[in-house]
């Protein structure tokens, strides 16, 4: 080889190394201070992106940028009211998602394709943290939790729930924000007869790329590596299970 290209060669890869140590070492000094997790040790903000406000609502791939949902329903309040029995669909219904999305990791999932994971379990970090975890590492996946939120919708919903960036990331708002989805998807409207189940399944299907279309294959079928992790007969016999006795 060539002298001069076998140096051109050589100082790409160091400056390719210290690329990414140089990143490692700046996202380990962002979650330093244990107070609030996303500021250097100075107090500086390491990044112009970093949230320091709670963030506004943002259009998503899953929700339209009208009044009402990405499927014509009225977009639901954080918290929206469901009896005893439907508290048990709903809770059903996060069991099937989550076997989708999750699998064995829960709550603490993170999207399997993020080289650069966070410096915590999910659930031991505040929403504003893990904020910070997605900022400091583009170019990767950033799917977390039981539920698998993607950072645009995790920030829409923050916000419909009037979370603050200070608030862990606990089992019960994961639940309480998927909840908020499984409404945009239509479960009071599927609940009181007004969607039907096969049309209530379609929506899960667009709002979680694990679950499957009739033809079993995902919505978001080969983007981003997506694919159902369900065949439709077990999707369809669980939504059945759980809307008995509802």
């Amino acid at each position: 080889m060539y002298p001069i290209l076998r140096l051109c060669l050589l100082f790409a890869a160091s400056a390719s190394w210290c690329d990414t140590t140089t990143r490692m070492s700046k996202t380990a000094t962002l979650f330093s201070n244990e107070q609030n997790g996303f500021v250097q040790q100075d107090g500086s903000a390491l990044f112009s992106s970093v949230r320091t406000t709670k963030p506004e609502s943002r259009t998503s791939l899953f929700v339209a940028r009208s009044t009402q949902g990405r499927f014509g329903l009225n977009q639901p309040s954080a918290s929206f009211q469901l009896s005893p029995s439907n508290l048990s669909v709903a809770h059903k219904l996060r069991d099937i998602v989550a076997n989708a999305e999750a699998g064995h990791a829960g709550y603490d999932a993170v999207q399997y394709g993020a080289h650069i994971l966070p410096p915590n379990k999910p659930t031991e970090m505040t929403i504003g943290q893990i904020f910070v975890w997605i900022d400091a590492t583009p170019g990767q996946p950033h799917a977390i939790g039981r539920y698998q939120f993607i950072p645009k919708t995790l920030s829409r919903l923050v916000s419909a729930a009037d979370l603050s960036l200070k608030t862990r990331f606990s089992k019960k708002v994961q639940d309480d924000l998927a909840d908020i989805l499984l409404s945009e998807a239509g479960l009071l409207e599927a609940l009181n007869g007004g969607l039907d189940r096969m049309k209530f399944m379609r929506n899960l299907a667009k709002i979680w790329a694990g679950l499957p279309l009739p033809n079993g294959k995902s919505f978001y079928e080969g983007y981003a590596g997506n694919r159902a992790s369900v065949d439709w007969a077990h999707f369809d016999a669980a939504i059945k299970r759980a809307f008995e006795g509802s």
